[in-house]
């Protein structure tokens, strides 16, 4: 390789360069705070060392790279409007009764015998449902915590457990901003890329739960108290009439169905809204923080629903964190993050600089299993050197986006292994935002809870083997399609 061709790679991955080092400062000054807005200056910082680069070494004009940016935050609206109404979804549904049911019936479920795959598959379900693995972690995640650690088991395999059901349903579920972004950034249509990955994550959950029943017959049987303190604080807030089984139902339906995925979040929360005033008047009137009339009081709790962040006592303070909703104002710190996130992957693909780091790649990669392997463990790397999921979806996406394209494979194949390998392996890292939020909240350590999460681990190597073995991978171009 030319001395020139060497300089202009080494260039091009200097603003990952200080994009890393401005995270590394960011991460050890604001700690778990870093998403609020320490990230978001990292990115634009070093999206201006990307455009001071590029114009003085590479003679990019600012206009190109200016039109490339409007060009790339348009492409995403629709993402930004997905995110707003997962927001309001989240918050109704929660109020309406809707959640905190599906979380009752799986509290019924927990047997000492089998505590473990119990405690994985609840939190895969809670975490599909409000479509966070963070806020299943920090609720129910810690109530699991406390009834492992009565029953004998030891807290890195308790967390494994939770840990492993949380990203599960982080990983699939619509609701969730990683797998929005994660679709958005390949140009792969939402439900599309989730039920392609529904090819690879339930093969792994399943070898998942073989595991935990296995480890789950050493268990020693203890007294499930906290389980009765949830399932007594959701009976005596939320009217739990199974009548609000018809929420999911629809939805699931609609999904199903195939819709466009911002009708179906709309509908969906309209549906929330409904069954909220039908059912849970009472929690509406109690949020609403107002005088007045019924009505008006009703409207406001509806409102605050969609958009705020409501707290509601229910008389336990763990379950108040489980109910407690975060609203379309719970995901402008996303949103800002994907803004800034665009801007610099903007300025890097105006500048020229990811073309020449896919050169580089496209060079070391001749077929598909190298490409998905290629894929997974620079996820991984990422996640390791950035110190943050969202940073390493992006970057990941930047990267392969223009490789899969050129190989003749499926942008739905590039949003796969990126959600295989990035977005699960997040929680692993001990320096990673993800993996100390985690090993705080559970007050385990990562390197404690990391050898049982067993659903992390294995779905890198899950996405590897499915291209190895060419499972329902096709070409959108003629070519070569060698493992």
């Amino acid at each position: 390789m030319k001395r020139k061709n060497v300089v202009d790679i080494l260039l091009a991955i200097s603003p990952l360069a200080v994009l890393i080092l401005f995270l590394f400062v960011s991460i050890s000054i604001f700690h778990n705070d870093t998403l609020a807005g320490a990230s978001q200056v990292s990115l634009l910082f070093a999206a201006a060392y990307c455009v001071t680069i590029g114009i003085a070494h590479f003679k990019v004009k600012w206009q190109a790279v200016e039109d490339r940016i409007g060009y790339n935050i348009g492409k995403i609206a629709s993402c930004i409007l997905i995110l707003m109404f997962i927001g309001a979804l989240s918050g109704v549904w929660m109020l309406s009764g809707t959640v905190p049911l599906l979380i009752y019936y799986g509290l019924q479920v927990i047997n000492p015998t089998y505590f473990l795959v119990s405690a994985c598959l609840i939190c895969a379900l809670v975490s599909v449902l409000t479509g966070s693995s963070w806020t299943t972690i920090a609720t129910i995640g810690v109530a699991l915590m406390g009834i492992g650690s009565a029953q004998g088991f030891s807290g890195g395999m308790v967390a494994g457990a939770i840990i492993s059901g949380a990203y599960f349903g982080d990983k699939i579920s619509p609701l969730s901003d990683t797998t929005v972004m994660a679709s958005s950034i390949t140009d792969t249509p939402l439900f599309v890329h989730i039920r392609y990955m529904m090819q690879t994550t339930i093969p792994t959950l399943a070898v998942t739960l073989i595991i935990f029943t296995v480890l789950g017959f050493t268990s020693h049987v203890g007294a499930c108290d906290q389980v009765q303190g949830y399932i007594s604080a959701l009976q005596g807030s939320f009217n739990l009439s199974p009548w609000l089984l018809l929420v999911p139902v629809i939805t699931f339906t609609m999904i199903y169905l195939k819709r466009p995925a911002l009708i179906v979040l709309f509908l969906a929360t309209l549906l929330g809204v409904v069954f909220a005033l039908v059912f849970q008047p009472d929690v509406l009137i109690r949020i609403s923080g107002v005088e007045g009339s019924t009505f008006s009081r009703l409207a406001e709790g509806v409102i605050r629903g969609i958009y705020d962040t409501t707290q509601l006592d229910t008389g336990n303070a763990e379950a108040n964190d489980l109910v407690a909703t975060r609203g379309i104002r719970g995901m402008l710190d996303t949103i800002w993050l994907i803004l800034c996130a665009i801007t610099f992957g903007s300025c890097m693909e105006a500048c020229g600089m990811i073309g020449r780091i896919t050169s580089a790649i496209k060079y070391l990669v001749r077929n598909r299993t190298q490409l998905v392997a290629a894929t997974a463990f620079t996820g991984v790397v990422l996640n390791v050197v950035s110190a943050d999921q969202y940073m390493s979806i992006l970057i990941n996406g930047s990267v392969f986006k223009s490789i899969y394209h050129k190989m003749g494979f499926e942008n739905r194949l590039l949003s796969r292994s990126i959600e295989d390998s990035t977005t699960v392996t997040s929680v692993l890292i001990p320096w990673n935002t993800c993996g100390m939020t985690q090993a705080t909240i559970l007050n385990v350590s990562t390197l404690a809870y990391l050898p049982y999460c067993f659903f992390n681990l294995l779905s890198p190597l899950m996405t590897v083997l499915f291209a190895a073995l060419g499972i329902n991978i096709r070409r959108t171009a003629k070519g070569s399609d060698k493992a």
